[in-house]
């Protein structure tokens, strides 16, 4: 099965990033934030890190247009905030991955980045990375002590906060499928952490 990763730059510092990177032979980055530059992680900022990564031969490309979480067309955005089931039926969306879907057989290793350390708390993940696991790609979210964290353990966590009571059995209603609670826990997540392009607070990098 192919396999994409996802990583989020906030739990590393530049020389265990690329350590990371490289231990999982991943030649490809794709940074998916809207605003490539951080006021704090100065060497993640776009020319910065794209100069880095190409001395370690990793590809560097921005994806602000194809899948950032800070979308320009508002109609996109349902209820003050960026609709993600909306988003990535886009045209521009279904680009950024045919592009994606068709490099990996030609010896390609991608992974997402973003700036959020926790993957369930950053578009990268709810997102963007949802939507290659729907299409059969192996997702696998870099934590910031290296290890791996499946797209089954991300739905399972997402499904615990959302419906912790659901092996509660009642007499007046029949119970959800696991299905149905795990669209129903992204849903609510995209709600959680959709950008709202009105909000007063500064969400950071994205």
């Amino acid at each position: 099965m192919s396999e994409i990763y996802t990583i989020g730059y906030s739990g590393f510092d530049i020389e265990s990033f690329i350590s990371t990177l490289k231990k999982y032979n991943i030649n490809s980055l794709i940074d998916v934030r809207s605003n490539p530059h951080s006021k704090i992680y100065l060497d993640y900022n776009k020319e910065v890190l794209s100069k880095v990564l190409n001395r370690n031969k990793i590809y560097y490309r921005n994806y602000v247009k194809e899948f950032g979480a800070r979308q320009l067309d508002t109609k996109y955005y349902t209820n003050g905030y960026l609709n993600f089931s909306l988003f990535t039926q886009s045209e521009q969306f279904r680009e950024g991955m045919r592009k994606i879907l068709n490099s990996i057989p030609l010896g390609y290793t991608f992974v997402l980045m973003c700036s959020e350390k926790d993957p369930i708390s950053c578009h990268r993940n709810i997102m963007v990375a949802r939507e290659f696991y729907k299409n059969g790609i192996e997702i696998k979210n870099i934590l910031s002590d290296g290890s791996i964290l499946t797209q089954q353990e991300i739905e399972k966590r997402l499904v615990d906060m959302y419906f912790p009571n659901r092996d509660q059995l009642s007499f007046f209603e029949t119970p959800p499928s696991w299905n149905e609670m795990v669209r129903q826990a992204y849903k609510y997540q995209n709600e959680k952490i959709g950008y709202r392009p009105n909000a007063e607070e500064d969400v950071g990098d994205e």
